[in-house]
């Protein structure tokens, strides 16, 4: 594969293997890659484990990972080329397009019962879909509550059910909070997914393919693994203990979320979690983020992509982990406005994102650099391992 051609430099990432095999060696990963971009040269690429590890399969460049959340990443560059041509602003009502999703309701803080609701203050829109400030939510984003339990006990966000399918039952369910008042993680995307295919009257996967896909080279990345490849797809495994992610041991997940759900069409082409990718193409899209690269977007949208979307005083939040002070978002992604405590300065003005199982990415307009870490550890999105293996590839980059 061409573009996995390394480039020769001076950088050292020696650390950044080592760690990569030692999350390997103490069962806290059974497979992880890894590959770094500085402008539009590969630095490095490395592959440590398995993926398969009880069928004892090497984990190698080619396999293919569930990217779950990555998906956002492409979902939202559709949503901005639609605008680039003209077709919506982002500060347009939903209900413009999706008139189902007009005159929500918010769930009352209290509320014991779904039905005790409110009107909202104002109309969902397109840029409060891409920044995760519509009030939707996610039926895991808070366990036990009564929207959580009003999502799972609908299917919200089930394979079966189509995009069209989707909108319909979101505009039966209350808001968690006025559109533009909060940041919360949710379907917005997948809400997104729906309005590119009234926009574009295609399917999402025939549009992400004609519009990115295909002119970015990227063969291995859809909602479905052919048959012909599927020996390639890797094994999904979870830890041994959720809330204690450094507890060595894993276990191989069959069947998550549904049957074959990765291995033949369904219903649903999920916007905001669905697609399938490999390193190599995920290299190819970090590529044309990159300045020089093959660019899919207006130098001044990709400029807009890199700005904090969130009024001052708000930043990303996840149930169990509280407010990531120091973190914005964009309009596809996290931006770093400030280190965590396990970070360097050299995070700042980063954009990043990445999915549940492992699979993460960040480039560095400050930096002119790029990161990829592929693994496949269900609930890991925030695990210890990724922020270790970032602060090897910028400790080796950034000077």
């Amino acid at each position: 594969m061409t573009s996995l051609k390394l480039i020769e430099s001076k950088f050292n990432f020696s650390a950044l293997h080592a760690a990569m095999q030692k999350y390997v060696d103490k069962e806290l990963l059974a497979g992880v890659s890894s590959a770094v971009l500085v402008g539009q040269d590969l630095v490095d690429v490395h592959c440590a484990g398995w993926a398969d590890r009880e069928q004892q399969v090497v984990l190698k460049q080619d396999h293919i990972f569930r990217v779950f959340s990555n998906t956002k990443l492409m979902t939202s560059m559709g949503v901005l080329m639609l605008m680039e041509a003209g077709q919506l602003d982002l500060d347009d009502p939903i209900e413009t397009y999706l008139p189902q999703l007009a005159n929500q309701q918010v769930l009352a803080p209290d509320a014991t019962d779904i039905s005790q609701t409110r009107p909202a203050t104002q109309s969902i829109t397109i840029r409060h879909l891409l920044t995760h400030q519509s009030g939707l939510t996610y039926a895991f984003m808070d366990p036990g509550s009564v929207i959580s339990e009003h999502y799972t006990a609908l299917d919200i966000g089930g394979p079966g059910h189509s995009n069209a399918e989707l909108i319909d039952m979101l505009a039966d369910v209350p808001l968690v909070f006025d559109p533009g008042s909060n940041w919360g993680y949710s379907h917005g995307t997948d809400v997104l997914g729906r309005l590119i295919e009234v926009l574009s009257g295609q399917s999402l996967g025939a549009f992400l393919k004609r519009r990115i896909f295909d002119p970015l080279a990227m063969v291995d990345t859809g909602f479905w693994v052919p048959e012909a490849d599927q020996a390639r797809l890797v094994a999904l495994y979870k830890g041994a203990d959720l809330l204690a992610p450094m507890t060595p041991g894993l276990t191989a997940v069959k069947d998550y979320p549904k049957p074959d759900v990765y291995l033949k069409p369904y219903a649903r082409e999920s916007g905001g979690g669905g697609l399938v990718s490999t390193l190599p193409d995920m290299l190819r899209l970090m590529r044309s983020l990159m300045p020089g690269g093959n660019a899919l977007l207006k130098p001044e949208t990709l400029a807009m992509m890199s700005v904090n979307q969130l009024p001052e005083g708000r930043f990303i939040r996840f149930a169990g982990i509280g407010e990531m002070a120091g973190n914005g978002f964009g309009l596809a992604s996290g931006i770093s406005l400030a280190p965590l405590r396990y970070q360097s300065e050299a995070v700042v003005g980063d954009v990043w994102w990445g999915g549940i199982a492992g699979t993460q990415w960040w480039y560095s307009p400050k930096h002119n650099y790029a990161g990829l870490i592929m693994a496949q550890r269900n609930m890991s999105f925030l695990h210890p391992f990724a922020a270790e293996l970032k602060r090897a590839i910028s400790d080796a980059v950034v000077d």
